[in-house]
C-alpha cells in the first residue's frame, strides 16, 4: 500500500514538472527562458518517473535501468542546455532584450564607495 502510494506520488510529481516545461516551453518568449523552462522542470520530472520505475521494478535489473537513467539525464540535459545557450548566443540572439550589463568601472565605484562609508563608521 505505502509502495503504491509512494509510486503514485513520484508518477504525479513528474507529471507536473513535464506539464510545467511544456507550458513554459509553449509560453515563454525567447529561447533563453524556453530552454529553461524545458530544462530544470523536464529533468526533475522525468527523474520523478525514473524513480517511481525503480519503486516499482526493484533493485533488480529493470531497477538499475531507472537509475542509469536518472543518471545519463543529470549528465545530459545541463550539456544539451548549455550547447543550446551558447548556439543562441553565438548566432547574435540576445540574451535579454533592454537590459544592458553595467561597465566594470561602475561596478569598482560602487565598491569603492561602500567601502569608504564602511571607514567613516569606524
Amino acid at each position: 500500500m505505502i509502495r503504491t502510494a509512494l509510486i503514485i506520488a513520484l508518477l504525479v510529481v513528474g507529471v507536473f514538472f513535464l506539464t510545467v516545461g511544456t507550458f513554459g516551453l509553449l509560453r515563454l518568449p525567447n529561447v533563453y527562458n524556453r530552454m529553461h523552462a524545458t530544462s530544470k522542470p523536464t529533468t526533475l520530472g522525468t527523474a520523478a518517473i525514473f524513480l517511481a520505475g525503480f519503486v516499482y521494478f526493484g533493485p533488480g535489473n529493470e531497477g538499475l535501468t531507472s537509475l542509469i537513467g536518472i543518471g545519463f539525464l543529470f549528465l545530459t540535459v545541463p550539456t544539451g542546455a548549455h550547447m543550446i545557450a551558447r548556439s543562441a548566443e553565438r548566432i547574435g540572439i540576445p540574451f535579454v532584450e533592454g537590459v544592458t550589463w553595467p561597465d566594470a568601472s561602475v561596478l569598482i565605484d560602487e565598491r569603492s564607495e561602500s567601502s569608504d562609508d564602511r571607514s567613516d563608521d569606524d
